[in-house]
């Protein structure tokens, strides 16, 4: 009789025991689920902040690049040599106007930089079809997809604005199609098959036409 009181005393605190846990478990679980989806809207909100400073930064970047200042590689600092260098005659419209194609790729910054510095002039503005054909046809012949020249693509949706870094007046453009679009960089590349105009990252090295 004893043996089955103790064994009977042993079975219910067993039991009882099992049943404590399992409450602390539904009390536990609920607290832990709050604490991950905290955690979680936490991360998601520390990544949609740090897209959004990349993206301020990305725009601050290509702004900057804009305004010319020394270049930061060595090879930048040269002007380029003679063999790098096409020199093109004007066209009808502009007898006088004098341009150079640059074979050796520069970021847009420094591409600017070159004009000014080397030949005191600046990125070609291109204000009709003749003079795009003449700065196509010299450039097709180079191993590269798209030349700089100097246009710039400022704003957003129906804000978009162009502007040529000489100030001159916009007045002409070859947008490829698809072309300007709201994204792909606030810089405009000549294409050498084709002669159309896109948008591109300012960072990005290519060859380029200085006018002077």
């Amino acid at each position: 009789m004893k043996l089955f009181l103790i064994l009977s005393l042993f079975l219910l605190g067993t039991v009882s025991s099992f049943h404590l846990k399992n409450e602390d478990l539904r009390i536990d679980t609920p607290e832990k689920q709050e604490t991950l989806n905290q955690e979680q809207e936490i991360s998601d909100e520390e990544e949609s902040l740090a897209s959004g400073e990349d993206e301020s930064w990305w725009e601050k970047e290509e702004a900057s690049e804009l305004v010319p200042v020394p270049a930061t590689k060595e090879d930048d600092n040269v002007c380029p040599k003679e063999e790098d260098i096409v020199h093109l005659t004007g066209t009808p419209e502009c007898q006088g106007c004098r341009f150079l194609l640059i074979r050796q790729p520069r970021t847009f910054r420094n591409a600017q930089s070159v004009c000014q510095r080397c030949y005191r002039g600046r990125l070609v503005s291109i204000h009709n079809y003749n003079s795009n054909y003449l700065i196509y046809k010299a450039s097709c012949g180079i191993n590269q997809g798209q030349v700089w020249i100097g246009g710039h693509v400022t704003g957003w949706g129906p804000c978009k604005r162009f502007f040529w870094l000489d100030g001159s007046r916009w007045n002409f453009a070859y947008w490829a199609s698809g072309q300007p679009g709201n994204g792909g960089g606030n810089c405009v590349a000549l294409c050498t098959r084709g002669g159309h105009w896109r948008r591109a990252p300012c960072v990005r090295r290519l060859p380029f036409i200085c006018s002077y």
